[in-house]
């Protein structure tokens, strides 16, 4: 029960052919490049009709009604019946109820080990926390002080005010990170907790050397209450304060701009130095998906994984509407039955939530991913789930609760990116691994994120977005291991302060997109 890909992907000769078949029981194979009818795949089957690029053929008749298979699993059912050759998209494929086998822990195995562990140029703070870069941030208790906040930041840019930062070149800057909530909320309810979870994630987070707090005053989301939930102690690198307490906007930006300056010469005082790779928590998303992602991006980061867990690092899959149908592969990993059923208790979650809110979890794939090729989430999951690599699911956890574990763990999160990016970050990832075939464009400071293209065209035409081409799997010139090692050196050499795509562009706070959940009262 693994997914697997036959050897047409990593097909080094000069011939590639121009299917990529995925797995021997598999209904459909997917096309490498346009075809058009009367192309043969093989030597019995012949192209009806016009095949995009990244999209699934049928290789042979499929009766109504029947399950369809990619990668040895079930992506849905055929709506009516479907010919040899025939394009198999929303048209005549859509989801449908089936038993999966969650089978507990049936396929965990011994923790992989390495005779010598890697070594990334780390900050390692006073309290032994090990961080990838060094901010101060300011953040928000509510959206009412998010103007305040952004005048505080905005004073450090080096692009506004180049002097600002100038006699502290070992900080990286000084960031607002605002949102749209923390008030008209239940005092004692669970979108309170969450706010709060996630904000005192990352004023906790080692890539940020001192943080601000800034909030209005009268809002349910109370900094000393925030404060004392998350266990966090005001002092020299955690400062807080209100606009009405402090006197109106502009006394309270001129006094957070003397607050952020006296936290950057200590914030200055830091040097990076050798540390064990298993010091690296690594979030994995996968935004802007397509047809090709299961193929090449996503199977290339699981190898990545795979190789950083073995030297004792941790990674975070998340994403829980697009692990929804693929959770099976994953509860057969569990180091134990429960850790699985932690994990099957929030697919229960999210199946009660969308049929509360009379929602489908099947709304995801996006339209960008169905142009893409991309038909049910079943399809799109079995993909996503590879970035997880193969060792064993050690934990599973909320939505930016602390991260413990090292070695694969579960982070219950929405598969949209900003929010579920912010919950990894929260629970201290310090770098972000995200795939895309589409094309994105995002960041998450304080964690630098690296993006991973799963197709060369994706590769030419936004290269200034993204750092590394995996579509040199499809086009037959490299192996998903070797593309594996390349992403696992990519990692060790940001998280050692080389600058990703989205760090140049500027990217990085608006992106910060804590969950929202509960009634708005």
């Amino acid at each position: 029960m693994t997914l697997e890909t036959d050897n047409t992907v990593a097909n080094t000769s000069a011939t590639v052919e121009p299917i990529v078949h995925l797995h021997p029981d598999d209904d459909v194979v997917i096309a490498r490049h346009q075809l058009v009818a009367g192309m043969r795949i093989g030597s019995r089957v012949a192209v009806r009709g016009l095949i995009p690029a990244g999209h699934k053929l049928a290789v042979h008749s499929i009766e109504a009604g029947a399950p369809v298979r990619r990668y040895g699993q079930i992506i849905g059912f055929a709506t009516r019946a479907i010919e040899a050759g025939e394009h198999v998209h929303t048209h005549n494929l859509s989801m449908g109820r089936f038993d999966r086998d969650y089978a507990f822990g049936a396929d965990a195995k011994p923790a992989p080990t390495v005779a010598a562990a890697a070594q990334f140029m780390g900050i390692v703070r006073a309290d032994g926390r090990v961080a990838t870069r060094n901010y101060i941030g300011v953040l928000t208790s509510v959206n009412c002080s998010a103007t305040a906040a952004r005048a505080i930041a905005d004073y450090f840019r080096r692009d506004i005010h180049p002097q600002a930062l100038a006699d502290y070149p070992n900080v990286d800057g000084v960031i607002a990170l605002t949102h749209g909530q923390g008030c008209a909320i239940d005092s004692e309810g669970e979108a309170l907790e969450m706010i709060r979870r996630t904000l005192g994630g990352y004023a906790r987070h080692p890539n940020f050397a001192g943080v601000l707090i800034v909030g209005l005053g009268c809002e349910t989301n109370q900094i000393d209450r925030l404060v004392q939930s998350q266990g966090l102690t005001p002092g020299a690198a955690l400062k807080t304060m209100t606009i009405q307490a402090t006197g109106g906007t502009a006394r309270t930006v001129a006094a957070g701009i003397e607050q952020v300056k006296a936290m950057l010469p200590e914030a200055n005082n830091v040097r990076r130095e050798p540390v064990d790779a298993k010091h690296l928590v690594i979030g994995l998303q996968c935004g802007g998906s397509d047809g090709y992602s299961g193929i090449t991006a996503n199977p290339a980061l699981g190898a990545a994984v795979d190789r950083l867990v073995a030297h004792g690092g941790t990674a975070i899959l998340s994403e829980t509407p697009e692990v929804y149908g693929a959770e099976h592969l994953l509860t057969r990993r569990a180091v134990s039955r429960e850790v699985g059923e932690k994990l099957i208790e929030r697919i229960r979650w999210w199946e009660a939530y969308c049929a509360r809110m009379n929602a489908d979890l099947n709304n995801n794939p996006s339209a960008g991913n169905k142009a893409g090729g991309l038909t049910t989430i079943l399809e799109k999951s079995l993909g996503a789930v590879a970035k997880g690599g193969t060792t064993n699911l050690v934990d599973v956890y909320q939505y930016a609760e602390p991260v413990r574990a090292h070695g694969l763990v579960f982070m219950d999160t929405p598969g949209y990116d900003p929010v579920s990016a912010t919950g990894q970050v929260a629970g201290g990832a310090n770098l972000i691994c995200f795939t895309t075939g589409r094309g994105s464009a995002y960041g998450c400071a304080p964690s630098p994120s690296l993006k991973l293209g799963t197709n060369t065209a994706l590769w030419q035409r936004q290269e200034e977005d993204i750092d590394l081409n995996c579509g040199s799997i499809l086009d037959g010139e490299r192996t998903v291991d070797e593309i594996g090692e390349e992403i696992f050196q990519l990692m060790l050499a940001t998280a050692s302060g080389q600058a990703s795509k989205s760090e140049l562009h500027g990217y990085g706070q608006n992106e910060f997109v804590p969950w929202q959940i509960g009634a708005i009262t």
